[in-house]
């Protein structure tokens, strides 16, 4: 994993007095030089990592993919074009596999080769930090994809084209979206939305609070455990695990309410990326329900193509497109055997539920428990473990730690002292040493748990759409907790988003 120091993350000070400046350039300058604005701060954003070969790597898959999208778009002769989408697919996909997957490749070959004692140098090749490239690139394919099959024209103006790949709030973490949906909401004429920017800044905020109040604090509790697993066992890693399913949902989609906010304030919508995931009642529906626009994109363009490859076999056709679609996202996430069995688990957990549907629902009707309340808590908590237990190899360090996590998850705490001192250093500083540190963690997720349950009972299911039918008084009430909550109780040691290193 590369390490790298982002200047401008979402919770930093440079970036709240970026966005506003960004934003009064927006809106003081003439209609036709708004694009120019947004691309410019955009580029500047994405320096700001420090990074210049990212830049350039930018430009240059906005460059290729604007010009296989006309020219794909003018070619009429079938196999020609079949031949300039596989080309502009695979220009963007040598991009990202020399940013991201070389060293894991050279790495792999060099130890294929010593285990069959094939006397071949294999030099291992340095890693890159690729911070954004898998997001901006899957919506450069599908945007390739979208013309090849006629759903989409090409955009003729390169500025608007590179903006929709570059648009900062979404560049580094998403939502992937989709050409149809983003470039129409760019060439939109401007006009002042005080809803918008009303709803924006409590995105943002709210969106904040997730990150450095909750997601934060439970890093530093994570961070402990996984840093140096092998100092653990028992009640420790299993509520690390579990604090870290919490983190790593509090921080991603607190980014992601931080980047639809941050949209908002220049009238863009971008797509929803969340939906109380851990409520999901099986893993196909925790994937309806997390990271969305990801999910959408590979059921659209990788799932539903090997499906239908496959439709002869039946429902075993559909389990195996399951297994190989999980096992791409795992890659896609990152280069490493943690993230391919991560994603391999979630696509084997799907795939048993398809071939085991038609027996579950049977033993539902059996037992008199089809669509009862108790049924539907007893498939959260199932879901929710399976979730947490591919966590596991998403976070650990490698396979060796994250096979010592699942083997002595469960296990009593030991006789050895060195296990003993551990665990009980951990638990008291959880609940005894560090009251404080574990207060603030229970109050803001059970916070956050209240605010989005009585979130999704509204028929909007917005946020912003709830708070504004409240009162002034209770509405105001709640920006100025919010705003001292975060002031009060965020972490304020520099933590970057965990979804960057994708």
């Amino acid at each position: 994993m590369i390490h790298f120091k982002c200047i401008m993350p979402f919770n930093s000070l440079k970036y709240f007095l970026f966005l506003p400046v960004v934003y009064l350039a927006f809106y003081f300058v003439s209609e036709r030089a708004r694009w120019c604005v947004l691309l410019t701060a955009s580029l500047l954003f994405y320096a700001s990592l420090n990074l210049p070969y990212l830049l350039v790597v930018l430009i240059l898959v906005a460059m290729t993919t604007y010009g296989f999208g006309i020219w794909l778009y003018q070619t009429t002769t079938p196999k020609v074009k079949l031949a300039l989408l596989w080309s502009g697919i695979a220009v963007n996909v040598l991009i990202l596999v020399v940013m991201k997957y070389l060293p894991f490749l050279s790495e792999n070959l060099k130890a294929l080769f010593t285990l069959f004692s094939i006397d071949v140098h294999v030099q291992i090749i340095n890693a890159f930090a690729a911070i954004g490239v898998s997001f901006y690139v899957f919506q450069a394919i599908s945007y390739l994809l979208d013309i090849y099959l006629e759903k989409e024209k090409p955009e003729r103006h390169f500025g608007y084209f590179a903006l929709y790949l570059a648009f900062f709030p979404k560049l580094v973490q998403g939502p992937i979206e989709r050409s149809a949906d983003l470039i129409p909401q760019l060439k939109t004429q401007y006009k002042f939305n005080y809803n918008n920017m009303r709803s924006g800044m409590l995105l943002f905020t709210w969106g904040l609070f997730k990150k450095v109040v909750i997601a934060d604090r439970l890093g530093i509790f994570t961070n402990n455990v996984y840093d140096n697993v092998h100092s653990y066992q028992g009640l420790p890693l299993l509520i690390a695990t579990y604090f870290y399913a919490f983190q790593i949902y509090m921080d991603f989609s607190g980014y992601t309410d931080m980047a639809i906010g941050s949209a908002r304030l220049f009238n863009i919508n971008l797509s929803r990326n969340f939906n109380s995931p851990y409520l999901a009642t099986s893993v196909i529906d925790f994937w309806r329900r997390w990271h969305i626009t990801f999910s959408r994109w590979i059921l659209d363009y990788i799932f539903k193509p090997l499906q239908m490859q496959w439709r002869n076999w039946k429902h075993w056709g559909t389990a195996a497109a399951l297994i190989v679609t999980f096992l791409i996202s795992g890659i896609w996430h990152g280069a490493s055997w943690g993230f391919v069995i991560w994603g391999g688990l979630h696509g084997l957990f799907m795939a048993c539920s398809v071939i085991y549907k038609p027996y579950q629902q049977k033993l539902h009707k059996a037992l008199g428990i089809e669509k009862s309340r108790l049924l539907k808590v007893m498939q959260i908590i199932v879901t929710f473990h399976l979730v947490c237990f591919a966590w596991i190899f998403f976070r650990a360090k490698g396979l060796n730690d994250a096979w010592y996590v699942v083997t002595h998850l469960l296990r009593p705490v030991a006789a050895d002292a060195r296990y003993e001192t551990s665990n009980d250093y951990l638990i008291q500083k959880i609940l005894m040493g560090q009251p404080r540190e574990f207060f603030i963690v229970l109050l803001s997720l059970v916070t956050t748990v209240a605010v989005s349950f009585v979130v999704n009972r509204d028929e909007n299911n917005s946020l912003s759409v709830f708070w504004e039918r409240r009162s002034l008084p209770v509405r105001w009430g709640l920006y100025v907790s919010l705003v001292l909550s975060i002031i009060v109780f965020a972490v304020y040691e520099s933590s970057t988003f965990i979804y960057y290193q994708f």
